[in-house]
């Protein structure tokens, strides 16, 4: 696309704009699918699909496992919109461009943005296909989505990350894990550029820190939908144990292997989560 919007937040309103024209929806929840579990988008009913590319100033994606669609409808009662696949730091990107798909899915409306990514395991009791609920996060990305000049119309200068994942939204997924049978782990997630895995001693350094999953998305976007006052439940797919703990050699078919083989269990916490968002009166 040419001739977009010179500020940031014309742009962002530019693509809700396009999205808004081809829609009735008006979302309640963000998904943003990782590795291997974009298919959840296909399960929404009533559904609208629009390829990233038709949407201005949208980064499109090239990384495999990651279709490129933005898809609108309704799921468990609640009004969604799902991107299929993002764009990382390691295709090129800023963080403030990884970020924007998030900061238009929230100027369409969204008061509750989940999250989701493939990661690897720091944590080495925990096995390849564990699902982690990220409590916190760690940014070691060397850019910010927040950097440059700051546009009051979009969230403050200086948005505070004490509770950068909800805590009662937590608290809401652990009451859905336990009530479907699904085995959570709760821990940190720590944000790292790629596009290499990380090297045993790299490894050893994010458990010293106190991470339990490494990958290579997820906090920009979680820093902007803060600023724009979206409340953020993040979750990790494990899809490796990192490097080291093993002594196996890692690979992207391995990631999205695992996601696939989880998908199921995967897919069910999401539709009970946004069943839980609906019945709790999370999205008034």
């Amino acid at each position: 696309m040419t001739d977009l919007p010179a500020t940031l937040y014309d742009r962002v309103h530019a693509a809700a704009q396009l999205v808004r024209e081809r829609s009735d929806f008006v979302p309640q929840v963000g998904l943003i699918l990782g590795s291997g579990l974009g298919a959840f988008a296909d399960s929404l009913e009533n559904q609208v699909a629009i390829e990233y590319g038709d949407i201005p100033g949208f980064p499109r994606s090239h990384v495999q496992g990651h279709k490129g669609r933005l898809v609108l409808g309704q799921k468990q009662g609640a009004c969604c919109v799902a991107m299929q696949g993002r764009v990382h730091m390691y295709e090129g990107h800023t963080a403030a461009t990884v970020a924007f798909p998030a900061r238009v899915l929230v100027a369409l409306g969204v008061k509750v943005l989940i999250i989701t990514n493939a990661a690897g395991g720091l944590n080495p009791t925990w096995a390849p296909g564990t699902l982690m609920l990220i409590r916190d996060h760690l940014d070691l990305l060397r850019d910010h989505a927040l950097r440059g000049p700051n546009d009051d119309r979009l969230g403050p200068r200086f948005p505070d990350m004490t509770t950068a994942y909800a805590p009662e939204l937590r608290t809401l997924v652990k009451g859905v894990a336990a009530e479907r049978g699904i085995a959570l782990q709760e821990g940190v997630y720590v944000a790292m550029p790629g596009p290499c895995y990380e090297t045993p001693a790299e490894v050893k350094m994010l458990q010293g820190l106190g991470a339990d999953a490494t990958g290579m998305s997820t906090v920009p976007e979680v820093c902007v939908a803060r600023h724009m006052g979206a409340r953020v439940i993040g979750i990790s797919c494990i899809t490796n144990q990192a490097a080291g703990i093993t002594g196996n050699a890692l690979s992207h078919d391995e990631v999205t292997e695992t996601a696939t083989r989880v998908r199921a269990t995967f897919e069910g916490l999401l539709d009970g989560i946004l069943g839980a968002l609906v019945a709790k009166g999370e999205l008034r």
